[in-house]
């Protein structure tokens, strides 16, 4: 009798995530002998757990904050040519003789979800410089956005973002700014937060009211809270929003592409799965048509 495969998520925290719904009932609707399951691993927990990958028949997993960068350092893998120009991944390719592969599904799950909203940003602003902030960033500048700013309290990070995006990309301009108001949200069209700030109850509302304007789209990566304080914010001015959800939902299908080919994700099944977990309906902006540009339960990028 075989055994059943076993996906995941890796991070920490991972207990709010929705990926398990999804995942699990588009196995189900496959008829795949396999399971998807949560993973909360501390940074000296990471070694070990990969190291027995093979032996628990883990065949693919993604990740989450705060490994997407730390994992490429503390682990052995196959990197596909977009995880070394992000420096980062979120999924992990397990193939049947245990070599790990490494893939950022990230940057293509946002690139969904904004021609689903129909958003073509030119100027965009950026809160975080983690490793979603690099998939984000990876995927304006292949869509070469005419500027990026990016704001992180560690400014390091933050340069070290501008330096490898300005490297790859000459047609989009990405620059390091040392302060939310220096992000100068009136010139831009799209702020996006993809920091963890705003997924605690007493985390600061990093963005005054002044700041915004009628064309900024504000779009959040977090959707638990149900609504961050910033899209209450967006909401209360009347703007166009969005959260992580849609994110969510198309980064998930894109690693279930690589862990089941040549199957295809069943995606209104995984999409329906999300919508129901999230009721009542999902939030999102006025005038924003895509039914996924909502929130519920964690961080898109995973």
């Amino acid at each position: 009798m075989s055994k059943v495969c076993i996906y995941g998520l890796i991070g920490n925290p991972v207990y709010h995530s929705l990926s398990p719904l999804m995942h699990n009932a588009a196995l189900r609707k496959l008829k795949i002998k396999a399971k998807y399951k949560l993973f909360s691993l501390r940074e000296d927990e990471l070694q070990g757990f990969f190291s027995n990958l093979k032996k628990e028949n883990i065949r693919g997993l993604n990740i989450t904050i705060p490994y997407k960068e730390r994992i490429l350092y503390d682990v052995n893998g196959l990197k596909n040519s977009a995880v070394f120009s992000i420096g980062a991944a979120n999924t992990v390719v397990v193939d049947k003789v245990g070599r790990i592969k490494f893939f950022n599904t990230d940057y293509l799950g946002f690139l969904r979800h904004i021609a689903e909203l129909k958003l073509e940003p030119s100027k965009t602003a950026i809160i975080g410089a983690g490793g979603a902030a690099k998939a984000l960033c990876f995927a304006l500048g292949k869509k070469k956005t005419r500027e990026v700013s990016i704001y992180d309290i560690d400014n390091f990070r933050s340069l070290a973002i501008m330096k490898r995006f300005n490297d790859i990309f000459p047609d989009t301009k990405f620059k390091a700014v040392g302060s939310v108001e220096e992000l100068s949200l009136k010139d831009k069209d799209l702020l996006i937060n993809a920091s963890s700030v705003g997924m605690k109850e007493e985390d600061p509302l990093l963005v005054k009211p002044q700041m915004l304007h009628p064309g900024l789209f504000v779009y959040d990566l977090i959707y638990n809270p149900k609504e961050t304080k910033l899209l209450k914010l967006a909401k209360e001015s009347g703007l166009k929003f969005s959260n992580g959800l849609g994110m969510l939902f198309y980064q998930g299908v894109e690693s279930l592409n690589l862990w089941i080919r040549p199957k295809k994700a069943p995606e209104e099944t995984m999409r329906s799965a999300l919508e129901k977990a999230c009721l009542p309906r999902p939030i999102a902006g006025p005038a924003c048509p895509a039914p996924m540009g909502g929130a519920c339960s964690a961080y898109g990028g995973e």
